[in-house]
């Protein structure tokens, strides 16, 4: 029985991408901090900043059955934490999950990464020295010299983070691939979710780039889910190693970088 994966399942995102996969998998697994009470599906408990909460979630799946997918949706946004846990949850906790399910990757096997439009927006800010830094969320100091990096701004911290998102993504590609497996990652722009609402409320900028984005809305969770799905099917088997924005044309909008 082939077992699909999303993280973050409890609302937002997450959510819509468990309701569009239970078509696509005959076993849904539900993660989130607790464990997701949905019909039909396996509800799981995971930290994924925790090294071993992510490998028994790996390890559950394996139990299962074999992987074929993984919707990697979970993570904070700005006004959520401080800079180091935007770099705990959204990039090391990528990093983390994408290692530890290489290992049931078989031919066929799919992954996608949630990353943001925020990783454009902050393309001509990103020097050398941050993307050396990010080439290894795991290596010894990397949360402090994130931080620092970040001059300890979570806004910056959560953007770099995403970058850090697109290239583990982009890396994983590479050794997944060679066991026939897929990685890509997505950019959310500004979505109707209760996270989104929260970052719109509490930070101004928001209302600018709700503004200059050309389609004149905000985006709505299943829309990210739709292409989540098609990048996790077999209809995109030749598809891997980058990432789609999901942005209403923001991006283009605001005229980055």
């Amino acid at each position: 029985m082939t077992v699909a994966v999303v993280t973050g399942a409890g609302s937002g995102m997450g959510r819509a991408c468990v309701d569009r996969l239970r078509e696509h998998a005959e076993v849904l697994v539900a993660v989130d901090l607790g464990a997701p009470d949905l019909p039909g599906v396996v509800g799981v408990a995971c930290d994924i900043a925790d090294p071993d909460s992510v490998l028994a979630l790996a390890e559950r799946v394996r139990e299962l059955g074999p992987f074929r997918a993984l919707a990697h949706a979970a993570g904070i946004s700005p006004t959520m934490g401080d800079a180091r846990r935007m770099f705990e949850v959204d990039l090391l906790g990528t990093q983390l999950l994408l290692d530890a399910f290489e290992d049931l990757v078989v031919p066929g096997s799919a992954a996608v990464c949630f990353s943001s439009s925020a990783a454009y927006q902050v393309r001509a800010f990103v020097t050398p020295e941050h993307e050396a830094l990010l080439a290894d969320p795991l290596a010894p100091g990397f949360l402090d010299e994130a931080v620092r990096a970040a001059g300890d701004h979570s806004g910056f911290a959560y953007a770099l983070a995403k970058v850090g998102v697109i290239r583990a993504a982009a890396r994983a590609a590479v050794r997944w691939g060679r066991r026939g497996g897929r990685v890509t990652s997505v950019a959310p722009g500004l979505i109707d979710t209760p996270m989104g609402r929260q970052e719109l409320a509490q930070q101004a900028e928001m209302q600018a780039m709700l503004a200059a984005t050309p389609l004149a809305r905000l985006g709505e969770a299943g829309e990210v889910a739709d292409v989540v799905t098609y990048l996790l099917s077999d209809a995109a088997s030749y598809v891997s190693g980058i990432d789609v924005l999901v942005d209403g044309g923001m991006v283009q909008g605001l005229g980055a970088p």
